[in-house]
């Protein structure tokens, strides 16, 4: 063996012991927006166009029964990154009964300064920690991705509405890292009448080349990975405009299934994919209320977005980890986004916070055993538990789509599905006798078990007890999304002098949020 073979065999057994035994694996999470449950072909969408995705979970762990921790994106992903329900993080209103709340850019508040973010947490153990898409948890400087545990970010604070004319109501800003690069519609180009934008690309160019640099590095990393291509107004690049039988929206779902292919044989080539647990999953469920040409599927559950039926809180999800978790595997384990955080902490070798209640679960003897953990899943909307789900059974306390009001204007969370007496549009209590469904049998929620069985009477018992034990241990945090103000939406993003795209704020005047959801 020559001298140089000699140095390439320890430098390989250098590289080995660095990415297998002095840290924890590379995470990477991918967040996608508003992409509903039956989305996948692996669910059984009739298209099978995200081969991709699909293959992933031949190579990876299926989790059918995978719930977010609200309908809506602002605190589903505030509860990802903190492991903690909405209601305990404060990403909630108290401005009214169960209600849908998240940042639009007049909100005041965003993520507290008191809650531990998952990168943070990470930093113990020296990962390097970006953030790539769409962060919601607020766009006021205090509140942004650098300021919460990550080290690097590009991206926008907010959904990619408008196009505006800054004069009312300013752009949205892309930023890179602390300061802005540009804003929706302006720099960063999104076509609201073709669909046409090169985001998802550039979204994907950041991603690679985030792993190619800590790969080089040989440093441990967290990528969170959110595009918001499925979010209206749906987009995708010229590439793969029109090439979907679903329209417009399946174009944006084939273009992130060729992303996420991409990510994963770029971890394959940096041989780094033994050493790395990828992650999909959504916010919330399907927005079936902006129609079939900006929307996605929820297979055969009940209602989408912004409704705490199946529809809106069940979605699609997948583990991905070569060598470590058993390929082609399905687990029946209720799972939640708020496991991310716990799991990812476990991975790392890093203790969760023990000066708070984390909700999270650390799913690691499900990703390599197949085990199924005991534990409920609670369905809230705004400061109101809706529902509780236990094994295979599922308690409404409360029910409600959406108003009359806002159903006459031609709002409806539940277009084609209105079960009488379930899909309510007055807010309906059932506390003393909640609707029980058996989700095995009745997915769709469409069938309430009779209150006079014994099965009605023993699952009643059950859940009655954890129901009572989780509010009797619940302490709100302080709600952060009760005030905006137009003065504080983006008007002047740090960067904008740069550019020249600093804007006039008017004056600041407080006011309760309106949120009729």
């Amino acid at each position: 063996m020559d001298l140089k073979t000699v140095i390439c065999v320890l430098w390989a057994v250098c590289v080995g012991q660095t990415s297998g035994s002095q840290h924890g694996p590379n995470i990477i999470i991918m967040l996608m927006d508003d992409m509903g449950w039956g989305d996948l072909g692996i669910f059984g969408e009739p298209s099978k166009e995200t081969p991709n995705l699909d293959q992933m979970a031949a190579q990876g762990m299926l989790f059918p029964n995978f719930y977010t921790a609200n309908p809506l994106c602002s605190p589903s992903r505030a509860a990802l990154l903190t492991g903690r329900l909405p209601v305990r993080n404060g990403f909630y209103t108290t401005n009214a009964h169960a209600r849908n709340a998240y940042t639009p850019q007049e909100i005041v508040g965003g993520i507290s300064q008191d809650e531990i973010l998952l990168p943070e947490m990470l930093k113990k153990k020296d990962y390097v920690s970006k953030i790539i898409g769409k962060w919601h948890l607020g766009h006021r400087t205090q509140y942004l991705p650098l300021k919460h545990g990550f080290d690097e970010w590009f991206g926008a604070p907010n959904c990619h509405f408008g196009p505006y004319n800054n004069s009312v109501r300013p752009n949205i800003p892309v930023y890179n890292n602390s300061e802005m690069k540009g804003r929706y519609y302006e720099e960063f180009e999104i076509n609201v009448k073709t669909g046409e934008s090169n985001l998802t690309q550039i979204y994907l160019k950041e991603g690679l080349e985030f792993i190619s640099q800590q790969a080089m590095a040989q440093q441990p990393f967290f990528l969170y990975w959110a595009p918001d291509a499925t979010h209206t107004p749906v987009y995708a690049s010229k590439q793969f405009l029109g090439k979907s039988q679903r329209g417009r929206y399946g174009d944006a779902v084939m273009e992130l299934d060729d992303s996420v292919g991409q990510i994963l044989a770029h971890l394959i080539s940096l041989g780094i994919h033994n050493n790395t647990m990828v992650f999909f999953t959504s916010d919330n469920g399907a927005a079936l209320m902006s129609g079939p040409h900006q929307s996605g599927s929820n297979g055969p559950f009940l209602c989408g977005k912004e409704t705490t039926f199946e529809g809106g809180m069940r979605e699609p999800a997948i583990a991905w980890w070569p060598g470590k978790i058993p390929a082609g595997t399905v687990s029946y384990q209720l799972g939640s986004v708020m496991d991310l955080f716990s799991t990812s902490l476990s991975l790392a070798g890093v203790l969760p916070p023990d000066d708070r209640v984390i909700d999270g679960l650390d799913l690691s003897p499900v990703l390599f055993n197949n085990l199924l953990l005991e534990r409920p899943i609670f369905y809230y909307r705004g400061n109101q538990m809706m529902a509780v789900r236990i094994g295979q059974y599922k308690a409404h306390y409360w029910t409600w789509s959406n108003s009359w009001e806002e159903f006459k204007k031609g709002v409806n969370f539940c277009p084609g599905q209105e079960v009488p007496g379930v899909t309510t549009h007055t807010q309906e209590e059932h506390t003393l006798q909640p609707l029980i469904f058996h989700l095995g049998q009745d997915p769709g929620e469409r069938y309430p078990i009779s209150v006079l069985s014994k099965e009605y009477r023993d699952v009643f018992r059950q859940v009655t007890e954890v129901v009572k034990q989780h509010q009797k241990d619940l302490i709100p945090g302080m709600p952060q999304l009760n005030m905006c103000d137009l003065a504080v939406m983006n008007w002047s993003p740090a960067g904008c002098e740069k550019l020249g795209k600093c804007l006039q704020p008017p004056e600041s005047n407080p006011y309760k949020c309106d949120w009729p959801h």
